[in-house]
């Protein structure tokens, strides 16, 4: 007989590698940052937003807050991590005024990261009292996430365009969601069911769209799915 944790387990050993590659999509553009020494007309928010997401989602993978979440810390621990690099060399390049900016947006999220983690340790003394708290704020942070594609959507339809919404990006990001959402269906995790199941819900939209409006967008700026033909026969 199938053991679910040890099905839940391989899920999120998944999960892990698919949202790790996820945190690195980023790095082509901070490569781009070092060689031209400037940030240009990038901006730090999406670093600075799953930042504080996954602050959030370390402590509530914390055994004290939600026991038996390792793989829940694990990729969020490593996303974490990405994330400060990320920062970091935004902040060694950025000018003066979006370095201002970003200090003090920073020192926001770590005032109320230090308010959630003072109010559970404080006023949570049980497993279920602390996991309602820290889980609640995670379902809204990651629900904000998710939502984020919502605005490139609209461009897509008005436009009748795909160039600012790439497929490789919304297959992995529909992949990772289900991954994460049949993870917490195992052994039922509300906090990691929602915002991953309306991520994956998301996803497909995104999808959806590519395939809709991807001939009418013009060649150069496709990005075709790639195919075992495209790519060269791994297997």
């Amino acid at each position: 007989m199938v053991n679910p944790d040890a099905v839940r387990n391989v899920v999120g050993i998944i999960g892990n590698v698919i949202s790790f590659g996820l945190f690195l999509s980023p790095l082509p553009t901070f490569i781009q940052i070092v060689k031209k020494r400037d940030v240009e007309k990038f901006v730090p928010d999406p670093y600075l937003a799953t930042f504080l997401n996954c602050a959030l989602w370390v402590f509530y993978g914390l055994p004290f807050v939600h026991p038996n979440s390792i793989l829940v810390l694990t990729i969020n621990g490593t996303g974490l991590v990405i994330e400060v690099i990320y920062l970091s060399i935004f902040f060694a390049y950025a000018p003066g005024p979006k370095r201002m900016k970003m200090l003090g947006v920073l020192a926001v999220e770590l005032v109320f990261l230090v308010a959630v983690a003072a109010g559970v340790i404080l006023g949570a003394h049980t497993y279920d009292k602390r996991s309602i708290v820290v889980g609640s704020v995670c379902i809204f942070f990651g629900t904000l996430m998710y939502a984020a594609p919502l605005t490139v959507m609209k461009r897509v339809i008005t436009t009748k365009s795909v160039e600012y919404m790439p497929f490789t990006l919304s297959l992995v990001s529909f992949l990772n969601g289900i991954c994460w959402t049949t993870y917490a269906l195992i052994r039922f995790d509300i906090f990691i069911t929602i915002p991953n199941s309306i991520g994956t819900v998301l996803s497909a939209l995104q999808l959806i769209l590519y395939f809709c409006y991807y001939g009418s967008t013009p060649e150069k700026s496709v990005e075709l799915p790639v195919t075992a033909s495209d790519d060269g026969d791994k297997n």
